[in-house]
């Protein structure tokens, strides 16, 4: 399993009309792009695949925040600012054991964040596709 490269600078929502973007408050200091969860208090930590406790994944932060700050979370839609070169068209992404962080295999608990697709230019630039399943539950 290898984490993917994710640059923070470059972190961004495609297609902002067609995303799903939603607030949160911070638990913990939380870096753009990272993947993050709801802790049973009601706030964002960084997500991972290494425990059932963090697995939660409700989506990808689109700004830095300190704790008890607000962070904007993309639940559903496309994102840059990922290294997805080494990655084919449709792969699955999922969640990193490294807190925050997303793979290309899974997890001690398998938690598919969303998938590899083209964009509609020239190139098929390769994009993130993230679909928070908010209702699911991992054990």
């Amino acid at each position: 399993m290898a984490d993917i490269v994710v640059t923070a600078a470059k972190v961004a929502v495609i297609f902002p009309e067609k995303a799903e973007i939603f607030d949160m408050i911070a638990a913990e200091a939380i870096t753009k792009g990272e993947a993050v969860y709801q802790t049973a208090a009601g706030k964002a930590a960084a997500s991972g695949g290494a425990s059932a406790a963090v697995a939660q994944f409700m989506g990808i932060a689109l700004n830095k925040a300190s704790a008890g700050m607000a962070v904007s979370v993309l639940k559903k839609g496309l994102v840059a600012g990922f290294t997805l070169s080494s990655q084919a068209y449709g792969a699955p992404i999922y969640l990193s054991v490294t807190a925050g962080s997303l793979a290309d295999a899974a997890g001690t608990i398998v938690s598919v964040v969303g998938r590899v697709v083209p964009l509609p230019d020239k190139d098929l630039t390769k994009a993130l596709f993230v679909e928070s399943n908010m209702a699911k539950i991992w054990a």
